[in-house]
């Protein structure tokens, strides 16, 4: 039944059309989210090794394109989650901007930052904040799930057990959810059109030296159609590089990743000057597999530091550790139910 499941899912990735511009297409948000899925360690709960799992999470990380056009203030303040334009130093946007290696504590600190030096916040993006955002929500689902597997599986009430089960299923869902949006902005993060000024074609307002491309469907056709009808889904999982785990800080390890993506903007614009991305050229090929394997591989290490940060996370109201409901040394029934 699993081989079928995962024959199944690897189709729907294979077979995916393109989508508008605005992120990886619907192949590579799909790609990013099964590859990642089909990597996890064994450590992580059975229920995300599943096949199943990695399936539906293809399929939850196109929802932050799919939920676009629901109207305003929706649209505009989820829009800009998407990317963050930098100039080649790490500075957004221009040399005034701050940089993404010294990014503030909180969203609202980064927006007064940009307005002080006249740079618009739409215009900006907030990606990293995006990504941060989305991380701490999956820490926090996963310990949530801890405790309630934990609980479940000690509680001698049945009618509370059955809660905690009814619960559990319910933050299952929760989970995929969140690394679906994590996999999206993740994905994104590894398109270097998100991450630059140079988002759609050479900027027109800073030096062309090298004579790069100015064409507005630069973006779109690299993303969308070179994706689906040239990257495979096997090549992608082959292309992911080994896990970085250890030593794990929030802010630097997002602006170290959203770095090495700003780092291939050149090379993109080198090599479809010099006509990479025709149909079927390899080189082109090789940098788009490279590009989503990367994606994929940082979206496998962030979702299984999630799970060993939830070990030592705090839950519920009133808060109860984790770890003292997994040692079972707490009673988690009123912090899970609700204390009010």
């Amino acid at each position: 039944m699993k081989r079928l499941l995962l024959a199944a899912a690897a189709v729907v990735v294979l077979a995916a059309p393109a989508a508008d511009v605005s992120a990886w297409g619907a192949t590579g948000h799909r790609m990013v989210g099964m590859a990642a899925m089909r990597a996890l360690p064994d450590e992580l709960p059975a229920f995300l090794r599943d096949p199943a799992a990695a399936a539906e999470v293809g399929e939850l990380s196109r929802e932050p394109d799919r939920g676009k056009g629901a109207g305003q203030p929706h649209d505009r303040e989820r829009d800009t989650a998407h990317f963050v334009d930098m100039i080649e130093d790490g500075r957004i946007m221009t040399e005034a901007g701050p940089s993404i290696d010294d990014l503030p504590r909180l969203k609202s600190e980064y927006d007064a930052a940009l307005l002080a030096v006249g740079i618009k916040v739409d215009d900006a993006g907030y990606l990293p904040f995006a990504l941060m955002d989305a991380h701490q929500q999956l820490v926090s689902d996963l310990a949530h799930w801890r405790v309630l597997n934990a609980a479940e599986a000690r509680e001698t009430d049945l009618a509370r057990r059955a809660w905690y089960r009814e619960d559990r299923i319910r933050r299952e869902g929760l989970i995929l959810r969140t690394i679906g949006e994590l996999s999206h902005y993740v994905g994104d993060g590894s398109q270097p059109h998100h991450v630059t000024i140079h988002y759609n074609g050479w900027s027109s307002g800073v030096p062309n030296p090298e004579g790069f491309t100015t064409s507005r469907r630069t973006h779109g056709l690299f993303e969308g159609d070179f994706v689906r009808d040239h990257v495979r889904f096997q090549e992608v999982e082959a292309a992911m590089p080994a896990p970085v785990l250890e030593g794990f800080e929030l802010r630097p390890r997002i602006a170290g990743y959203l770095r090495t993506t700003l780092a291939e903007v050149t090379p993109f614009y080198r090599l479809e000057k010099a006509g990479g991305f025709a149909p079927g050229d390899a080189r082109g090929i090789q940098f788009a597999t490279g590009r989503l394997a990367a994606g994929a591989a940082e979206l496998r290490d962030l979702i299984t530091i999630a799970w060993r940060l939830s070990a030592n996370s705090e839950v519920g109201w009133p808060k109860v550790k984790v770890a003292d409901v997994e040692a079972g040394t707490a009673d988690p029934w009123l912090p899970m139910i609700g204390g009010d």
